[in-house]
């Protein structure tokens, strides 16, 4: 989850980064139009590229965290589980102690 943070903010910083870039670009088209309409193209296909990045990896962390929920969820369930079997196993082994023991008893009032 920290891996995909630290992505998913990496990812964001290059997206300002990328804005930023984008605004000074458009500053110096004002000043230097025919110059900066190439480099303005590329930028802006290379933002298009970029945000749909973005817009993957989040859709792949939300995935990724919804994924890690339902391991966790079934993870509880299976420890719940065990613990109702282990209770039970439990209780079953003092019934046929309980059981044992009085059998023995019922043999020794028996004559021989």
């Amino acid at each position: 989850e920290l891996w995909v943070s630290l992505e998913e903010h990496q990812d964001a910083l290059e997206l300002i980064m990328s804005k930023y870039r984008k605004q000074m670009l458009q500053l110096l088209e004002g000043r230097k139009r025919e110059e900066a309409e190439p480099v303005l193209k590329v930028h802006q296909a290379n933002s298009g590229e970029i945000e749909s990045q973005i817009d993957r990896i989040c859709e792949m962390g939300e995935v990724m965290r919804k994924a890690v929920q339902v391991d966790d969820e079934q993870f509880f369930k299976v420890q719940e589980k065990l613990a109702q079997l282990e209770l039970e196993n439990k209780e079953l082994r003092e019934l046929l102690s309980i059981s044992k023991e009085s059998f023995e008893v019922g043999r020794e009032d028996l004559p021989d």
